[in-house]
């Protein structure tokens, strides 16, 4: 049986695919005995060198759970800062005025070029220099001026992108009830770009995140990576059992954010299948809509 992307295998190709089958399996099982044996042979797989994590709560109360919250934190705010900073920056970027596009462009051009880590170490300069923070604070502040100038820009594309796909008849329908330039965007366009961007926004998040780790690893910022170190060294040098359990509430964390986006985008889009105005016929024969004003047609028009 063919399809139009393709003609259907044959016994030749059914057995050379069910071959390099077999073959992957076999290489990903010597892949994995390759590094569990050396891991064993090294030790690392012993049960005292996994038992702080499971046995007591020591290493959860003292470094893992300050380090999670520190994470969740510089997180929380770099989002807070940077979605709304990126969406004013993407809506300039559709101005009608050069004024506006031009300087927002550039904006978005030079912090979108710029490395994150490099952003988070000058403005660390800067507020050792200018600002007079305690050492706790001036890293958290930042951490958080990197995370929002690199990631603000790149939401910015995001927004405008999704600003983009929508059909030109949304702000030719505005415009012809009306609406003013900043009510379309607000009202009509922004809330129907919200669904499309929310994937792409939510792996942004998923990305400052994990970008966090460079504020410990550069700065010495004690999130949740950085416990790594003063955790392995306290319980007898246990790095490839820390790295692991710091990576699976990685792995958790970021699989939470991502399953909560599928949700909300999915309950948007039922929101907006079940809310549709319903057109009745209304006193006089004009059509009315429900739960929105009615919109009358001159019978000039409606010729």
């Amino acid at each position: 049986m063919s399809s139009v992307l393709y003609d259907a295998q044959g016994p030749r190709a059914k057995r050379r695919n069910i071959l390099y089958t077999v073959l992957f399996v076999l290489a990903a099982a010597a892949v994995v005995w390759w590094v569990y044996d050396g891991l064993a042979e090294k030790n690392q797989l012993d049960w005292v060198k996994w038992k702080p994590f499971f046995v007591n709560t020591q290493a959860w109360e003292t470094y893992i759970w300050p380090g999670f919250q520190n994470t969740i934190k510089a997180a929380f705010y770099s989002l807070l800062i940077a979605l709304p900073l990126g969406a004013l920056f993407g809506i300039g970027r559709l101005s009608d005025h050069r004024w506006v596009r031009m300087p927002g462009g550039a904006v978005v051009e030079f912090f979108r070029a710029i490395p994150v880590l490099l952003l988070m170490i000058i403005a660390n300069a800067v507020y050792s220099e200018y600002a007079d923070f305690d050492p706790d604070t001036r890293l958290l502040y930042a951490v958080v001026t990197g995370l929002v100038l690199y990631n603000a820009s790149v939401l910015a594309e995001i927004v405008r992108a999704g600003i983009l796909t929508l059909p030109r008849g949304q702000t030719d329908a505005a415009k012809a009830i009306g609406m003013r330039k900043g009510q379309t965007m607000v009202f009509v366009l922004l809330p129907q770009a919200v669904t499309a961007m929310l994937p792409a926004i939510v792996s942004q998040l998923v990305v400052i995140v994990k970008d966090t780790a460079l504020g410990g690893a550069v700065l010495s910022y004690p999130e949740l990576l950085a416990s790594v170190r003063p955790m392995s060294a306290n319980f007898g040098s246990n790095t490839i059992a820390c790295f692991t359990i710091i990576a699976l509430i990685y792995l958790a964390l970021n699989f939470a954010l991502t399953s909560f986006a599928s949700w909300l985008e999915r309950w948007l889009r039922r929101g907006k299948k079940s809310t549709g105005a319903v057109v009745t016929n209304g006193p006089g024969g004009d059509l009315e809509t429900a739960g929105a004003p009615a919109l009358k047609m001159s019978d000039e028009s409606a010729g």
